[in-house]
């Protein structure tokens, strides 16, 4: 913890909201939420995806303002017209999703838009030494004159936080800062934290993990359905309580076990095979080395490791948006190596990819067109080479129903969203597909804890019904509680395959290190 509970007592707020209320149309997306940041605490807010903690932080960084309610700064009451305006006031936030232009270095990136760094022409070399003094200062270890695409997602994310910081922020609000690291990186940033804390920065930390609440908090705010709920100390507080404040039960949500639910169909022909697959990148490095494996019907087989170890590449080459270098790959026994992305997709392969705003998803669209996406030129979605809208938004309501999609309806766009209903309607359109074959990346990146226990059993239903599932994940806990074998990935090859009641977790992180059994 950053501060005793005693000091947390005593202080008065830096930050305080009382009764904010944001509204979308008929949709309430915060109903009078209050909440505090005092100087030097680490404060996090926990809720489900939709439960109002993105809408609330929009409010603080100046992007929405609200209908009703009050901000005070230090005791005065405080009104936020834009982004400026809230980082004039010491308030940055360093989005999920960074904001930077991958193409410039960390000191051109900083300079953006930063009036004092010159209005016309950036003085990028003053910007630079001043980042550099900066950065010793808090330990970022960052050098202001590499390039943002050189960096990996862990310094990408301090050069985010060193932005805010370099621009006078006190309060920093961070919106599921651990989503896209490893765990080396999140244990890095966890000691950044305290470290900022300890000289003077205020935090507001949003995430769905309790373990890492716990060890980073010194108190809790839960929100759901918009309001909030309670505040908890968190040394005064058991993790049963935070998940029934948090979902609105009173137990948590079921671990399922691929293991005990879903045994596969052990057939002759595996539905999907792999014969020493390999990709080499346009400079001639090999990111993925001769993989081979296979998958029965009704199987889920696990691909654990840190992330950026051919992961990406691997799920490009079997839903068909990259081609191998060399190999082969196969669906109940017919070679489909030459098969482009559509034609995988008629011949039963779905994919749910790790970057769901990118990659996955076309955010200006509505829930209903996302939906309809891959099917859209068959019936019942279209008739006759035309597109049925009644049938698209039918096809929309169904699944939104089903898969508990968080929303005003199916015409809302998906940029509305939060990332887990997001992430939801990435996985609905795959699932309800009925394929042969679902690869899935990440499923449950950024999202909390109820929807991942709605993304699970739709996994494991898609898997009892007889379909093969890639399931690639560095979240080992995950991969363990779906998987019935799993393989660790690292450097682009295989290092080895467990049955899932074989795992032996000492050596599993050390295959994920990269030393072999």
């Amino acid at each position: 913890m950053t501060l005793s509970s005693t000091q947390n007592a005593a202080a008065e707020p830096i930050l305080r909201v009382q009764d904010s209320t944001v509204r979308f149309g008929s949709v309430v997306a915060n109903d009078r939420v209050s909440f505090d940041l005092k100087p030097g605490e680490i404060h996090a807010l926990l809720g489900e995806n939709g439960a109002g903690k993105t809408t609330l932080m929009r409010v603080l960084a100046g992007l929405l303002q609200p209908d009703e309610g009050t901000l005070f700064l230090s005791g005065t009451p405080t009104t936020f017209h834009s982004v400026a305006d809230s980082s004039a006031a010491g308030i940055g936030m360093v989005h999920q999703h960074f904001m930077l232009v991958k193409t410039m270095t960390v000191a051109e990136n900083v300079s953006l838009g930063l009036k004092s760094a010159g209005r016309f022409f950036p003085n990028i070399a003053r910007v630079g030494r001043e980042l550099r003094a900066l950065s010793e200062q808090h330990g970022l270890a960052l050098d202001p004159n590499a390039r943002v695409s050189d960096l990996s997602i862990g310094q990408q994310q301090r050069v985010e936080i060193l932005k805010t910081l370099y621009r006078g922020a006190n309060i920093l609000i961070l919106d599921e800062p651990t989503a896209v690291l490893t765990p080396g990186e999140t244990d890095s940033l966890l000691e950044l934290l305290r470290s900022l804390t300890e000289q003077g920065t205020s935090i507001i930390f949003i995430s769905h993990k309790l373990r890492e609440i716990r060890a980073i908090a010194d108190r809790v705010t839960v929100l759901r359905h918009g309001k909030s709920i309670s505040t908890f100390s968190l040394d005064q507080t058991d993790d049963a309580t935070l998940t029934s404040a948090m979902i609105g039960r009173d137990t948590a949500p079921a671990v399922y076990n691929a293991t005990a639910t879903v045994r596969p169909r052990l057939e002759a022909v595996p539905r999907l095979e792999l014969h020493g697959l390999s990709v080499t990148d346009r400079r001639g490095h090999t990111t993925l080395d001769s993989i081979s494996f296979s998958v029965q019907p009704g199987e889920i087989f696990g691909i654990a490791g840190v992330d950026g170890n051919g992961q990406s590449e691997l799920a490009d080459v079997l839903s068909g948006v990259r081609r191998a270098s060399a190999g082969s790959l196969e669906l109940d026994g017919t070679d489909i190596s030459s098969l482009g992305v559509a034609a995988r997709i008629t011949s039963g392969i779905a994919h749910v990819p790790e970057d769901r705003q990118s990659t996955g998803l076309i955010l200006d669209l509505s829930i209903a067109d996302n939906l309809a996406m891959e099917t859209v030129g068959i019936a019942p979605l279209s008739k006759r080479g035309t597109l049925d809208r009644a049938a698209v938004r039918e096809n929309a309501l169904r699944i939104i129903s089903e898969f508990d999609i968080r929303c005003s309806g199916p015409d809302q766009a998906v940029r509305e969203l939060s990332g887990g209903n997001q992430q939801k309607v990435l996985l609905a359109r795959a699932v309800t597909r009925s394929p042969r074959v679902l690869i899935v990346s990440q499923p449950t990146r950024g999202v909390d804890l109820g929807a991942v226990e709605n993304i699970h059993r739709q996994i494991l239903e898609l898997a009892a019904s007889g379909c093969a599932v890639v399931l690639i994940s560095t979240e080992l806990d995950e991969v363990l509680a779906l998987a019935s074998r799993v393989a660790v990935i690292y450097s682009g090859a295989l290092l080895a395959t467990y049955d899932r009641a074989d795992v032996d977790l000492g050596t599993i992180g050390m295959n994920m290190a990269g030393q072999a059994a």
